[in-house]
């Protein structure tokens, strides 16, 4: 396998520092998280546009987080995250757009973003406003050959494979996160990836276990802890064809981040080596 080895960070406290321990570690590009509303314009935009370029580490995406977001539990999750809400759509469409210019700024092809909870109903009036919304994100960032990437998790591969085709947007991709499927308890994510291979362009190299009980979500586990299994994870992105990024991430603050990123290389390269990927 050809693929960059990268890590996904924030643009907070001392990003330029973070990028250059990250370039100096030998990691080959970064996905970033979006930067908060009053950041993405003004001068606060170019001075982080410039840190990013000044680094010399490739930004492969951007992934769109919205304010007042839970991922506490299930419950939690349908009723706070990504574009489901009615309520908070339109501004969270509108905020997705900036950081679709952000990600243009830095040369980034792919947006990435957890949607919400899409609805198994296709007659529900949530499902038809998802794939509007989508619609109409894709259609803001295609003239820039950007992508529209779904994040992997909350729904099952058969259904995220119809809902891709019911937006009917050639930019519209997926991200795909092993261990999210897994922590939401949706599918052997190996097995996903026969299902939406074709649309895969970026990957989180991630970890983790099974949600204990019902209405619960699993924890993600440092890179090769959780139940992914990344060596048939491996194997099956070989199968299929992925070239892309392989873009590590690890969901906890610190120090202990960048050791986990740093162990999580190793073990890519490692398992990569053995074998013979």
């Amino acid at each position: 396998m050809a693929n960059m080895i990268g890590a996904m960070i924030s643009t907070g406290r001392d990003l330029a520092g973070r990028l250059k321990r990250l370039k100096e570690a030998g990691f080959q590009c970064v996905q970033l998280v979006s930067p908060p509303e009053a950041d993405l314009a003004g001068p606060r935009f170019q001075e982080l546009v410039e840190v990013v370029k000044a680094s010399g580490v490739p930004v492969v995406g951007v992934a769109a987080v919205y304010q007042g977001e839970s991922y506490a539990d299930v419950a939690a999750v349908r009723a706070t995250v990504g574009l489901l809400p009615a309520e908070t759509r339109p501004a969270r469409m509108e905020h997705t757009k900036r950081c679709g210019d952000f990600a243009h700024a830095l040369d980034a092809s792919n947006l990435t973003s957890h949607i919400g909870y899409i609805p198994e109903d296709r007659d529900h009036p949530d499902y038809g406003a998802l794939v509007k919304a989508l619609q109409e994100i894709c259609d803001y960032l295609a003239p820039r050959g950007q992508n529209f990437c779904l994040e992997t998790g909350q729904e099952s591969a058969d259904l995220l494979r119809a809902f891709i085709g019911d937006v009917g947007r050639d930019n519209l991709k997926v991200n795909f996160d092993p261990a999210n499927m897994i922590m939401y308890g949706t599918g052997d994510p190996v097995a996903a990836l026969d299902v939406l291979g074709p649309w895969v362009v970026g990957v989180h190299c991630k970890d983790g276990v099974w949600p204990k009980a019902s209405g619960q979500l699993g924890e993600e586990r440092k890179l090769g802890e959780g139940d992914v299994g990344i060596e048939r994870f491996l194997v099956k992105l070989k199968e299929i064809g992925y070239q892309g990024p392989l873009v590590i991430e690890r969901e906890i603050p610190g120090e202990q981040q960048m050791a986990d990123f740093l162990a999580g290389k190793r073990l890519l390269e490692e398992t990569i080596g053995k074998l013979g990927l």
